[in-house]
């Protein structure tokens, strides 16, 4: 056990420098999203009337944010390191399929980590949404928690890309996920076989968490969506594992 925590840990260090000297990646995953808020803001002061509600749409479209960026950069990145033959490589030096994705995880998470409090702290100031210490470190948590689920989704359509424009097509599926996931109009409201397909996304339990948290609550108060989370990462985790190739 204490072996495969140094070998994860000397992947993760090996992917941390690597982040450090691919500065579009780094500017792509940080100030890019900062970018989108602020015409996300432009576009809500023209919509912006007494009884709109805007932290009830800002905060998940936030959310949705993190989980796309996330999601593109790392199948993108992981297409690129299969490509050109770095993870063949760990693998011959006797890494484990474990050890190679828990490295990758723990290298972006700090990423992802980055990433998700610029965009919370920008979100409060351009909105103005007034919500205390407590309220924006949950939603903080929960925009974390999904970047987190987007890496391993990342990682998970990587495995069956060949090549970086076969990530593509995989986009509109996350770019569905926002009507699935009741940002746009409840989930109720739907058909049934589509509420069904609502469950596949992690942005739907997201949003459940974040719509509460909007409204006063606190995370305790949907355990239900909040176990989802963390759930539904562990099964991608998983499945990333299991579909990880050693080789094209």
């Amino acid at each position: 056990m204490l072996e495969t925590l140094k070998r994860t840990g000397a992947v993760t260090g090996r992917v941390l420098q690597q982040l450090k000297h691919d500065k579009r990646l780094l500017v792509l995953s940080t100030v890019f999203p900062l970018i989108v808020v602020y015409f996300i803001k432009v576009i809500f002061d023209v919509l912006a009337s007494p009884g709109f509600n805007i932290s009830r749409y800002v905060v998940p479209y936030a959310g949705f944010l993190v989980h796309f960026i996330t999601f593109v950069l790392t199948a993108i990145v992981l297409v690129r390191e299969r490509t050109a033959g770095t993870l063949t490589r760990m693998f011959v030096s006797g890494y484990t399929h474990v050890e190679i994705i828990g490295g990758y995880m723990l290298a972006y998470s700090l990423l992802g980590t980055i990433q998700s409090l610029g965009v919370i702290i920008e979100i409060n100031l351009l909105f103005d949404l007034g919500f205390e210490t407590s309220r924006l470190a949950s939603i903080y948590l929960v925009m974390w928690m999904l970047a987190v689920i987007s890496m391993a989704l990342g990682i998970l359509v990587s495995n069956f890309a060949r090549n970086e424009g076969q990530v593509f097509p995989f986009i509109p599926l996350v770019v569905l996920s926002v009507i699935l996931s009741g940002i746009i109009a409840p989930v109720e409201q739907l058909p049934d076989w589509v509420q069904f397909t609502s469950y596949l996304t992690p942005l739907f339990y997201a949003n459940e968490i974040l719509q509460n948290l909007i409204a006063g609550g606190v995370l305790s108060d949907d355990w239900t969506s909040l176990v989802s989370l963390p759930i539904y990462g562990i099964a991608v985790f998983i499945l990333a594992r299991l579909t990880l190739r050693e080789m094209d």
